[in-house]
């Protein structure tokens, strides 16, 4: 007897061997055959609808791979009349399989079918969904699920039910919370809310979870893995929420030596980064906690430095200024000291209005024997301020002196130069985009501009050599009632191989030498300047 069930065994795998061998496409249909029966016998067999969820997802995405809508919706009608108390969880799965049917009649285009029966298609999807929702236990996810399908649907159809069912998920989602630990579906639903343009609402969601996780036993460094994988997940809002939770509860208990580190390492995550995830705002948040914990002393020259530049780029500038200071006084042998005190002088000069101790950063560095690019600039800017209060004599002698450096690794600061020069000797105006922004960034009847409302950016801020970058500028227009206001963009500075016209808010371009370079831009409206504003990039 048992050698004959062994050989049963045998000549079983034998023929299932064959059928692979003779026809892959049925032995794909057998395996997919295979899997139905067994996911469909876990959730027979199962005493309750508890935990069912993955099980009824794969259930789902073997159906929906093939687009096979129809039969899945017979198939749990059928499932249904087998066990009756998985109708509510049946229910969920006819609505959202009719969403997803009409979703794809869309897609395809198959107007047929879209239009004879996408009317009984949505009648079906909301009275399955509803039935869903109102007859499950409020903690049940399904219950949770089957509201944000009908928020979904509402919102899609654009009709009168959209308001209240966001207010009723929302809802929802409080009651979930109140006897639950899995929550995953609340997550589920802010993600929702967030990608369908709910911003607010995926705020309140998301609070509702972090809320529950703050309250919740979870241990300090769970709590910190869940932080980071929102921060991987590009979640940055929920991550913040997360680790403010975080910091809160490890302040209590650990000393200054070991919350340091820990502080140091979230904002290096988010400091200001040219790829990734990142938000310079929430590192200068953190920055602050750790300079109140350990002083200056706890930033090394890393450390500084991203904070100094996490604080330029959010247009913080008066604090970034004060924490390049502090780069060049704590490290004065960096090798960032040039670029720091060249970026002083740019902000002290063009942003804080102040002429004299920004002309003194540029020759703090212009005075230095080996010519880095930022001394090249700082020469620059000096001749370029003399030109501007017409003292050319003073002028001259700085660009001059530029221009008997050896020509080596900057030669667009010298055509800047030469053409400077030339009109200074040939006493003609400078060049009207430059001398609009001198004007505007210096004259006092326009310091009630604020370069920091102005959102202009350029990307990748560290560049190599003869990469492309691009400079994006995001206005804002000034008011004018009904009229429309037309705005011309008037750049200067360090365009790299790139002319931008007055028609263009954006360009991309190219710089062919190292440094740091300068991009100013003056907004002009009828009524004459709107605004003015200007970016620093380094070029390597």
């Amino acid at each position: 007897m048992k050698m004959k069930i062994k050989n049963l065994k045998f000549l079983f795998l034998l023929s299932y061997l064959s059928l692979y061998t003779i026809c892959p496409t049925l032995y794909a249909f057998a395996q997919e055959e295979s899997k139905l029966t067994a996911l469909t016998k876990q959730i027979i067999e199962a005493k309750s609808d508890v935990n069912l969820y993955p099980t009824f997802e794969k259930l789902k995405d073997l159906y929906f791979n093939d687009n096979k809508y129809k039969e899945f919706v017979e198939f749990l009608y059928s499932l249904a009349k087998q066990k009756k108390e998985l109708t509510p969880v049946v229910n969920y799965y006819i609505a959202l399989t009719r969403y997803s049917q009409l979703a794809f009649l869309e897609e395809k285009q198959n107007w047929d079918e879209y239009f004879s029966q996408g009317n009984a298609y949505r009648q079906e999807l909301v009275l399955s969904a509803k039935g869903a929702a109102d007859s499950l236990s409020s903690s049940d996810p399904f219950s949770l699920y089957a509201r944000l399908l009908l928020w979904k649907f509402h919102k899609a159809q654009n009709d009168a039910l959209n308001e209240s069912s966001l207010s009723e998920l929302i809802n929802a989602c409080n009651a979930y919370v109140k006897n639950v630990t899995d929550l995953t579906p609340i997550k589920d639903v802010a993600n929702n809310l967030l990608a369908l343009g709910e911003k607010a609402k995926a705020k309140e969601a998301y609070r509702i979870y972090e809320e529950k996780i703050m309250s919740s036993n979870i241990r300090d460094d769970e709590l910190k893995i869940i932080a980071m994988g929102f921060y991987k997940d590009g979640n940055l809002d929920l991550a913040e929420a997360i680790y403010d939770g975080y910091i809160e509860r490890i302040a209590k208990t650990e000393a200054k030596e070991r919350l340091i580190p820990e502080l140091t390492d979230i904002a290096k995550n988010f400091s200001f980064k040219d790829e990734g995830q990142m938000d310079p705002s929430y590192a200068a948040k953190i920055f602050n906690k750790i300079e109140a914990l350990g002083g200056k002393e706890a930033f090394n020259q890393e450390l500084m430095y991203l904070r100094a530049l996490s604080l330029e780029k959010i247009k913080e500038y008066a604090k970034a200024k004060d924490a390049y200071l502090d780069l060049v006084l704590m490290f004065p042998e960096t090798g960032l000291y040039d670029q720091a005190i060249f970026k002083v002088g740019i902000i002290s000069t063009y942003i804080l209005h102040d002429l004299k101790n920004g002309k003194s950063y540029f020759e703090k560095i212009a005075q230095k024997e080996t010519p880095s690019p930022q001394v090249i600039s700082s020469l620059y800017q000096l001749g370029l301020l003399g030109q501007w209060e017409e003292d050319y004599l003073k002028s001259k002698e700085y660009y001059n002196k530029l221009i008997a450096l050896p020509e080596v690794g900057f030669q667009d600061t010298r055509l800047l130069t030469q053409e400077r020069l030339k009109e200074i000797e040939e006493a003609k105006p400078m060049e009207h985009n430059l001398k609009l922004f001198l004007d505007a960034s210096l004259k006092e009847e326009y310091f009630g501009l604020d370069p920091a409302r102005v959102d202009l950016k350029s990307s990748p801020y560290k560049a190599k050599k003869d990469q492309d970058v691009a400079t994006v500028l995001k206005p804002i227009a000034p008011a004018s009632g009904c009229i429309e206001v037309r705005l011309q963009y008037l750049w200067s500075g360090d365009l790299g191989t790139s002319k931008p016209t007055i028609e263009e808010a954006s360009f991309i371009s190219r710089y062919p030498c190292a440094g740091t370079k300068v991009i100013n831009v003056v907004v002009v409206s009828s009524a004459g300047i709107a605004e003015l504003s200007l970016d620093m990039i380094d070029v390597e």
